[in-house]
């Protein structure tokens, strides 16, 4: 018998100001359609969790994106991730999760670890009292005033190389939420 693992799916860009629609029923249904089990999304924004006896999250991701651009005609940036990663980014992050609002917290996740020296363009004084830190394929931000007031977001976003791949955030209760939805039954 073959073992499943539970995923996160983490679409970049989908349904945001009416560009790049993807219902999330439809997106249930493509990933059952692609062989993966129980298959259920948070939110609108491009959140799935699913089950697949894959053990390769970058092959898993790969074959979405491509299912995706076959449907819709166009890329999405895709990162899947299991529990135990996903668990990993809360345990480490950087910041006092328990004492600040989740609006106030966010992960940009990516494909590959940027280390500081990759993100010496950005002068973290100039932004305080934002902050942000780079942690296993992610980097967390801390946004006082929300990230819509945030002056830090934009160009942190833009100083990520492009080789750390397709870059999606989360605000904190998503983050939390997406670890306790790949946990299993």
């Amino acid at each position: 018998m073959t073992t499943s693992q539970r995923y996160a799916a983490l679409l970049r860009g989908i349904n945001v100001g009416g560009h790049k629609k993807v219902p999330m029923a439809e997106l249930r249904t493509l990933l059952t359609e692609l062989g993966h089990g129980d298959a259920r999304t948070y939110l609108q924004s491009g959140n799935a969790v699913f089950t697949s006896p894959q053990a390769d999250p970058d092959a898993l991701a790969t074959g979405i994106a491509d299912a995706l651009r076959d449907r819709y005609g166009f890329e999405v940036g895709v990162l899947v991730r299991d529990h135990t990663y996903l668990q990993a980014v809360i345990d480490a992050c950087p910041f006092p999760a328990a004492d600040l609002e989740p609006k106030q917290l966010h992960v940009i996740y990516l494909s590959r670890t940027v280390t500081p020296a990759d993100l010496t363009k950005l002068d973290p004084a100039a932004f305080h009292p934002e902050g942000f830190r780079p942690g296993d394929r992610a980097v967390y931000l801390h946004t006082p005033d929300g990230l819509g007031r945030s002056r830090l977001a934009d160009p942190l976003t833009r100083a990520i190389p492009k080789t750390a791949g397709p870059a999606t955030s989360r605000n904190w209760n998503t983050v939390v939420k997406l670890a306790e939805m790949t946990a299993g039954e």
